[in-house]
């Protein structure tokens, strides 16, 4: 039989040690402080070859919450699938400025277009109660699963359809319309090591701008007077979408720098 101590040392002549401890304790149920106090513990041979199976796929590439089935984001662990996008840190950015912008206006209704796992809607109707969230996503089974990531975090306030962009909206309005598109150019060295993520949610295989080209074009008949448009976008896009918004007609146009200090959020207001 093998024993915990065994195991682990197995696993971290092959992978990262910090994420083969990770995998150890979510395939076999041994808790941080039980592996550490009973390393001569061993594991069922059920426990073993679950175990094994994921450090086999970690060390094929497949990224650790693929593995595990969740990804921290802002207060919570999101459920994740190769069907969605895995969470960032670097997307919490989005969360800090609508939460700016709701301390300075009213914020009823917010429309979160592509929203994969539903980390962004989610959170958002999380730490604003009292508005209505919508979420949309091109992929059902993405929305799938930002459903019941909202079921599970008792996140009563928001609700999801199936659409691209504006279509599944019909004509309603929003205070803040937010989204994380397709952004990363297809010639962009990034994307090499992001073979295993759904590749439509990654780039738009044309220059990384042109789904914001399209929601910019689109949003200001889904916008109520000042109301607000926030986008995520690439680290070298600022720029680039501030001259978009801008030359849009939105007002007090701004970007917001990331955890690494990178432009990273970009957003404007319509006039009133």
């Amino acid at each position: 039989m093998t024993t915990i101590h065994q195991a682990l040392i197995d696993a971290a002549q092959r992978v990262d040690a910090h994420e083969a401890r990770l995998l150890l304790f979510r395939f076999t149920g041994f808790t941080r402080e039980f592996a550490i106090t009973h390393p001569e513990s061993e594991l069922s041979d059920e426990a073993l070859q679950a175990y094994r199976h994921a450090i086999d796929q970690l060390e094929a590439g497949v990224p650790l919450p693929y593995i595990t089935g969740v990804k921290p984001f802002w207060k919570n662990y999101f459920k994740v699938t190769p069907d969605v996008l895995i969470p960032r840190e670097d997307t919490e950015t989005v969360i800090d400025r609508v939460l700016e912008i709701a301390q300075e206006r009213k914020v009823g209704t917010i429309l979160d277009l592509g929203t994969g796992s539903g980390c962004i809607a989610v959170t958002l109707a999380l730490e604003l109660p009292q508005a209505k969230v919508h979420g949309v996503d091109i992929s059902p089974a993405a929305v799938e699963v930002a459903r019941e990531n909202a079921k599970a975090f008792g996140a009563g306030n928001v609700d999801f359809s199936v659409g691209s962009w504006f279509e599944s909206v019909g004509d309603r309005t929003f205070d803040c319309i937010v989204s994380n598109p397709p952004y990363i150019h297809p010639e962009d060295k990034h994307l090499e090591n992001l073979t295993h993520e759904p590749i439509n949610a990654l780039t738009d295989g044309v220059d990384g701008m042109s789904c914001i080209r399209a929601i910019v074009h689109d949003a200001e008949a889904h916008l109520t007077p000042g109301g607000w448009i926030v986008f995520e976008h690439g680290y070298d896009q600022g720029e680039a979408v501030r001259s978009l918004l801008e030359c849009s007609g939105y007002e007090d146009v701004q970007t917001l720098r990331d955890f690494g200090m990178n432009e990273r959020v970009t957003s404007g207001r319509k006039p009133l």
